[in-house]
């Protein structure tokens, strides 16, 4: 029987009864806001928002008319570089009526990003935060454009960015060359009111709505573009797999310029009547408990360093959780004993692990609520409905199921481009329309899928493919240790060797030979970290990714130092 089910294609495929939706996200939005006009749409506790879907819906479309008004003509990119807020909701919503594409902005780019991404996709206007943090958007922009400071609101003439007309600036202070964000409803009239009215059976679920730039790790960001039909098929079936309802309210910690707020977060909640709850402009794990406990809400969304914080949140257990019942780990890997503890602790019986990328408008497998436990938390689960994944050697062969190889997606949400770049979009995406996700993956023979490494992580020691994901799942099970990342430093005798930076719980002290001690006989001996350093953090990335080519770039240095 062993030998049958390794013979079995590592391909599957989503059967559904239930059709893709053939809509754009202002037709899906409109259903919604009419089915359940007085139910809460939007919560910001940091703004002291509190929307219902009839109140969104009449902002969504005072602005969308708004930016009619100044000239914006579909197809038009504007950008936003904002934290989470009531604005970016707004923006998302009314630029999809007014058939623009929304470019989303990391809020941690410096000048030189900002000025790629802007000028890589021709935004014709930004929308800018004043400030975040350290960060002061005004100054940088003054410093970017100069010419901004004597023109006028929607006349900039820009050097460095030639296409960009308008800076719009949130707040409500005057910021020169900038028009406010509160003024855009104001410009709206009754004659763009009809032309937005007028340009909804125009648009095309086809159309691109969408652009987020991949942060890769090396090379320039490439900008995927979305459809409608990518992101509101995503946004809605996701939900189901963690069965949603009106009845839900989620609470969203993750940044809105990224899939998992945007397209999982708020557009879920829209496709199912939800409730989206913003805690903080930014992820805070103690305002995502007070969140949670004040709006009862039933779902979370978070990576999972972001669980690992709320969970070590003093006086965690005074917080009432107990509403909980859903959600989203995802991002990154999801170590097994962080599974159980969220489960156990956080009254998140159902909680799913969701895999994909921003070019598959970002889901392509995820676990449902009713998946036994194990599975639930051991594998990222199966393909969504509508979709195909395959796993393949590297000659592009499907491998049987049980072996690891490079895991690819096909279907819907497949992205149509990189905006501007046949080049690399051809080499993501082959004749087939197949797009390569650089994942290592195993199947098994009921379609559930373990994401074991990167193809860029994966290490060979000796001869030895080693998945440093593996290592790092057994690690978590040490009851000092509260993360580790494993990664491959060079070395002159096996090529490679394995490195473990452990973070230990808030108290815990522990030693390498202990470490070590922990792995012997249960872990290969060329798999026990031969080098292991105790940190308080790990480089991250504003969505809560661990940056391994830091820990690398950072180990080499200090491994040629001692050596």
């Amino acid at each position: 029987m062993q030998s049958e089910a390794l013979q079995i294609p590592s391909y599957s495929h989503g059967t559904s009864d239930t059709a893709l939706l053939g809509e754009t996200i202002s037709v899906n939005f409109d259903r919604t806001v009419r089915r359940f006009p007085q139910k809460d749409a939007l919560i910001v506790r940091h703004q002291q928002i509190r929307w219902s879907y009839s109140e969104l819906a009449e902002r969504v479309e005072a602005l969308a008319a708004g930016f009619i008004a100044l000239g914006f003509k579909p197809g038009e990119r504007v950008g936003i570089w904002a934290p989470n807020n009531a604005e970016w909701v707004l923006t998302q919503f009314a630029t999809a009526k007014a058939g623009l594409i929304l470019v989303n902005i990391n809020p941690a780019y410096r000048l030189p990003e900002l000025e790629y991404a802007l000028r890589t996709v021709g935004c014709k206007a930004l929308i800018t935060a004043p400030a975040l943090k350290t960060s002061d958007y005004i100054e940088m922009l003054g410093s970017l454009l100069p010419e901004l400071a004597d023109s006028e609101p929607g006349a900039l003439a820009a050097k460095a960015l030639p296409d960009l007309r308008w800076v719009i600036r949130l707040g409500h202070e005057k910021s020169a060359g900038m028009l406010n964000f509160s003024q855009i409803p104001k410009r709206a009239d009754a004659a763009s009111r009809d032309r937005l009215a007028a340009l909804q059976s125009r648009l095309q679920f086809d159309d691109p709505i969408n652009i987020q730039f991949t942060s890769g790790t090396t090379g320039t960001p490439k900008a995927a573009t979305l459809s409608h039909h990518n992101i509101v098929n995503n946004a809605f079936f996701v939900g189901r797999q963690m069965a949603f309802s009106p009845e839900d309210r989620l609470c969203i910690p993750v940044p809105m310029y990224h899939c998992f707020g945007m397209v999982l977060g708020t557009l879920c909640c829209v496709t199912h009547g939800a409730t989206a709850v913003f805690a903080a402009e930014s992820f805070d794990p103690l305002a995502v408990l007070e969140a949670v406990q004040a709006e009862r809400c039933t779902a979370l969304h978070g990576v999972p360093t972001m669980f690992i914080a709320a969970l070590d949140v003093p006086g965690f257990d005074k917080f009432d959780l107990s509403s909980l019942r859903t959600g989203i780990m995802a991002g990154a890997p999801c170590p097994v004993e962080l599974m159980k503890r969220v489960i156990s602790k956080m009254h998140l019986d159902q909680v799913t692990i969701a895999y994909g990328m921003t070019e598959t408008g970002p889901v392509s497998t995820q676990t449902s609520v009713d998946d036994p436990f194990e599975r639930r938390v051991e594998t990222v689960g199966r393909v969504l409905p509508h979709i195909e994944i395959k796993i393949v050697d590297e000659d592009n062969r499907i491998v049987p199921c049980g072996q690891p190889g490079e895991l690819k997606t096909r279907g819907y949400c497949v992205m149509p481009k990189y905006w501007g770049d046949p080049d690399r979009t051809a080499q993501a995406i082959d004749e087939a329309r197949w797009i390569a996700s650089g994942d290592i993956a195993i199947m098994d023979a009921e379609g559930y899928v373990q994401i074991v490494g990167r193809i860029k992580d994966m290490l060979i020691r000796g001869g030895e493919n080693i998945y440093p994901r593996e290592i790092e799942e057994f690690l978590y099970q040490h009851p000092k240790i509260d993360e580790a990342e494993v990664i491959g430093v060079p070395d002159a005798k096996f090529g490679e060797e394995v490195c473990a930076w452990i973070k230990l719980k808030e108290g815990e002290e522990s030693s390498e030979e202990e470490i070590r001690s922990f792995c012997e006989g249960k872990l290969a001996h060329f798999k026990i970290p031969r080098y292991i350093r105790f940190v308080r953090d790990f480089p991250m990335t504003v969505t809560g990714k661990v940056q391994k080519y830091k820990m690398r770039e950072i180990m080499a240095k200090e491994l040629q130092v001692d050596g």
